[in-house]
């Protein structure tokens, strides 16, 4: 057996790959699966996206590009979020990565040592804490309630900021609660954070287009006193339904982009040309797709709360954002994993257990909506069955 580091012990996973992956090995032995469980669009990407990167490749677009992303990509970010988020940047401080987890990976790293520490959301996205540890940082994780609706409270979060706390990760719209943070919260946050000078913040806004209700993205980067300490997190995997494409973007500090940069140049040299081209094909061209898809989210939100309502044992708030919904299951008398497993084996329903986010997510279920009105109803009544 090969010797590990002994700091692959610390390295965690994502369940939802996992149990995608029972899931189709289930449906290959001819069960039928609904799947309620990952977290990806079931749109294509739009045409228009597809030809462009078609046409790179015609064009002659094989070699590197410049480790931040081509010029082209980081000037139509930098424009796109001065549309959405009403906020001039520097397309100098735009790094393209390949996928969120990336910008992920590399804050965490730049920060996370021995002896210091690292709040992130619970429940909430596994990379964050998985990774936390992998760094060697001690994880302090910000607990988020079902009765706020899994919005965080700023003085909740401020009183686990110490010496000691090198980074703070939000996650707004969140995963996997669908909880929005609403502005009143960050304006106390960013006032709070005044104090303690030397804490960074990543803030994944990957589902920002995704709200609902009226409800506004309140973007960190509005802040122009936290400006100089914000990581902002992004990309095209969900706006566009574009996860397999494998193309995020990342806003980094002035003093603190060229070691993001060193850390791409060491980590995958450059992002996929022709992916490149794609993004920006997104960005510059027609929103329609991205608001009839939300349009489709919202209807499917209206289905899929009320549903699970019914469901004896279950209690769903309403989320805000994102395509999930987030139940407590308490009332059925089992525990998230073990329900889980059982609604997969036995009602052929893939969803996630709240544990997989975290401790706090115990008694929690995950579904994603990101499917067919007819298969979330289908899906209700096979739980209501089983159960």
């Amino acid at each position: 057996m090969p010797h590990l580091a002994d700091r692959m012990s610390d390295l965690g996973t994502e369940t939802a790959f996992e149990v995608l992956a029972r899931a189709n090995a289930l449906a290959a032995q001819g069960q039928d699966i609904i799947n309620l469980g990952i977290g990806q669009p079931d749109f294509k990407t739009p045409p228009h996206i597809v030809e462009a990167a078609a046409k790179a490749l015609r064009d002659g677009h094989h070699g590197y590009t410049p480790a931040r992303g081509i010029p082209e990509l980081r000037a139509a970010v930098a424009a796109d979020i001065a549309k959405y988020r009403k906020v001039e940047i520097d397309p100098d401080q735009v790094l393209i990565v390949p996928g969120g987890k990336v910008t992920m990976f590399f804050a965490i790293l730049m920060f996370g040592q021995a002896g210091v520490e690292i709040l992130h959301p619970n429940p909430g996205f596994p990379i964050y804490e998985s990774v936390i540890r992998f760094s060697g940082a001690k994880p302090v994780p910000i607990p988020l309630h079902e009765e706020t609706g899994f919005s965080f409270e700023a003085e909740e979060v401020l009183s686990r900021v110490t010496e000691r706390t090198r980074l703070i990760i939000l996650n707004s719209p969140a995963n996997p609660t669908g909880g929005v943070v609403p502005r009143e919260q960050y304006d106390a946050l960013v006032a709070g954070l005044e104090r303690y000078p030397d804490a960074v913040v990543l803030s994944d806004e990957i589902y920002a287009r995704m709200l609902y209700d009226g409800r506004e993205h309140v973007s960190l980067l509005g802040y122009p006193g936290l400006r100089d300490r914000l990581i902002l997190l992004d990309g095209w995997s969900k706006t566009y339904a574009m996860t397999g494409w494998r193309l995020g973007y990342s806003v980094w500090p002035r003093d603190l982009i060229d070691h993001a940069e060193r850390l791409a140049i060491n980590c995958h040299s450059c992002v996929n040309a022709a992916t490149q081209w794609a993004g920006i094909a997104a960005l510059e061209g027609p929103q329609d797709m991205v608001d009839e898809m939300v349009r489709a989210f919202d209807t499917r939100r209206r289905v899929i709360v009320p549903e699970l309502n019914q469901i004896e044992g279950f209690r769903c708030v309403e989320p805000g954002g994102a395509f999930y919904a987030f139940p407590n299951i308490e009332g059925t008398g089992m525990d998230a994993r073990a329900l889980q497993d059982k609604l997969l084996t036995q009602a052929g329903v893939a969803v996630i257990a709240g544990t997989s986010f975290g401790a706090f997510g115990e008694g929690y279920l995950r579904f994603s909506y990101a499917n067919s009105t007819e298969n979330i109803r289908a899906a209700i009544r096979r739980i209501k069955a089983c159960l």
